[in-house]
């Protein structure tokens, strides 16, 4: 059974960084095709945040965050990260990372596309 988790959220200021982790999941890593960060805010959607492409790291962000996250992917220690870097007050929210068997390019950062999920760690971010 899958079991990602994450782990690195924590209470920051505005302007502040913080890097975030998805492990777990490298007994399917042969099969799985996008792994991807989405984030809930109190009363929001699950918006999407960030992917990765397994087999050749190609990613896609949210324009929220265009410019300020980085996604990358760890193939040995079988681990995705999410480094968060002039962090808002709106990027606020539980963070989760999700694992995807394969879907359409348009549908990288919709929940829908993706399969397992993680509890997800919190973010805030004060001004």
């Amino acid at each position: 059974q899958v079991h990602l988790e994450e782990s690195g959220g924590a209470s920051v200021q505005a302007g502040g960084s913080l890097r975030l982790s998805c492990a777990g999941f490298e007994s399917m890593m042969h099969v799985y095709r996008y792994i991807a960060w989405f984030r809930q805010a109190p009363g929001n959607e699950r918006e999407g945040v960030a992917s990765i492409y397994i087999e050749d790291h190609h990613t896609l962000y949210s324009e929220a965050v265009k410019g300020r996250f980085t996604i990358s992917l760890d193939k040995a220690k079988s681990m995705v990260t999410l480094q968060m870097d002039s962090l808002k007050p709106e990027d606020t929210g539980v963070y989760h990372c999700a694992a995807s068997f394969g879907t359409m390019y348009s549908q990288r950062l919709q929940p829908s596309g993706y399969q397992h999920w993680g509890q997800g760690t919190q973010v805030t971010v004060s001004s």
